[in-house]
């Protein structure tokens, strides 16, 4: 869904780069305590130096919900996404206004799975399997990466969230009945993947299924126009074990199995590691597979003298290369395209000094909240989630 953002005023274009860093810190300094500032890993340098945290969308969800507890700050500005600030928003209390520099950063992944697209496949799944004699139960698993409505269609029909982390686990719990367990030994237990069918297809092999025969993709946009079951036959929707939305990440579509085939032809000892968002042809060929922690933490631990081809967004890579220069270790995207992600790149300093600004006013501008029924549905299918990886949270 796109947001509407109205337009900066004049002055906050006309600022110098140097004078925004100072007058944003000076706001930092003057709201300190008040207002907890939140980095997303993709963001550009000009915004992460201004961050009280940095990290991937639920890590900083979680910290701010933490930090604002802590401190009992009033405001958290997150410098992300749309469907990210809600979910810090689901996570704090009711009196803390989360704040979104600029309406128009949205996902275009999470986008790709509209509510009503999602109730319409759900009920058309459902028809087209019990006409065909199916007994059993669709479990919905949804990335983090979507709106807060989709969180709580999930959460409302038994299934949970998951992040690229701990996907794997989420998926095998869902394959095994979820949180109902049937008494019907023949009941059969498919999984309907949202919104990244690159994650699902990626975590459905590694748990062992053919990709080919096992799992199938359902398409809103083929569905509405009459083409089968969202693209599908009936007879893959039976042979299903998973049915992937078709959901992608713009970022992470760009790398292709032909740049891993380059990075091998130039130089057999480059590593190849990439996100799960890449398509299963890139994965298939890179040595590692990760979240964008397990990306961090890779490159930090890399042995000295290692080179590295990373698959996923270039703001990040540019900043692993940096540092890891430093312990001569050697890292560059794994594509020479312009990967970086468009929607994220709005939120810039203009908007951050804006939104700080009128907090110092005493005016709130571009808060994100959660309709109450979709936030207490959301909730359960985070909680699931994090009951399901406790231990492995406590680990990290």
């Amino acid at each position: 869904m796109i947001h509407w953002q109205p337009s900066l005023p004049d002055e906050y274009r006309a600022i110098s780069k140097s004078d925004l860093c100072a007058r944003i810190e000076a706001r930092r300094k003057e709201l300190a305590g008040d207002v907890v500032i939140l980095g997303h890993h993709y963001q550009v340098d000009e915004i992460v130096r201004h961050a009280d945290f940095t990290g991937d969308s639920f890590k900083l969800s979680q910290l701010a919900a933490q930090r604002v507890e802590e401190v009992g700050a009033k405001a958290v500005i997150f410098c992300g996404v749309h469907f990210m600030a809600e979910s810090a928003d689901i996570l704090t209390k009711d009196d803390v206004s989360v704040i979104l520099p600029d309406l128009s950063a949205g996902c275009s992944m999470a986008d790709m799975a509209q509510y009503d697209d999602v109730v319409d496949a759900w009920e058309q799944i459902h028809e087209t399997l019990e006409a065909g004699g199916w007994r059993g139960r669709i479990i919905p698993i949804t990335y983090m990466n979507s709106s807060a409505a989709i969180k709580a269609f999930v959460g409302e029909r038994g299934g949970a969230v998951c992040t690229s982390s701990n996907a794997d686990r989420v998926f095998e719990w869902a394959m095994r009945g979820g949180a109902e367990k049937s008494a019907d030994p023949e009941e059969d237990i498919k999984l309907l993947f949202l919104p990244d069918q690159h994650l699902g297809r990626n975590t459905a092999a590694a748990w062992g299924l053919d990709t080919d025969t096992q799992t199938c993709v359902y398409d809103p946009k083929l569905a509405q126009r009459g083409d089968g079951i969202g693209g599908a036959s009936a007879e893959q929707l039976l042979a299903s074990s998973v049915i992937l939305w078709a959901g992608h990440c713009s970022v992470h579509k760009l790398f292709r199995p032909e740049h891993c085939d380059q990075i091998r032809a130039q130089d057999p000892d480059t590593r190849i590691l990439v996100h799960p968002e890449c398509c299963k042809e890139v994965v298939d060929k890179s040595d590692y597979r990760g979240s964008t922690e397990y990306i961090i933490r890779m490159i930090e631990d890399a042995p000295e003298g290692s080179r590295w081809a990373v698959g996923t967004e270039v703001h990040l890579v540019n900043r692993l290369a940096q540092r890891a220069r430093q312990r001569n270790v050697s890292v560059r995207i794994l594509s020479d395209c312009q990967c970086l992600c468009t929607t994220m790149y709005r939120i810039d300093e203009p908007h951050l000094l804006w939104t700080l600004d009128r907090l110092a006013e005493g005016e709130i501008v571009n808060r994100i909240q959660v309709h109450p029924d979709a936030r207490r549905w959301a909730l359960v299918a985070l909680d699931r989630m994090l009951e399901l990886t406790a231990d492995q949270a406590a680990a990290s």
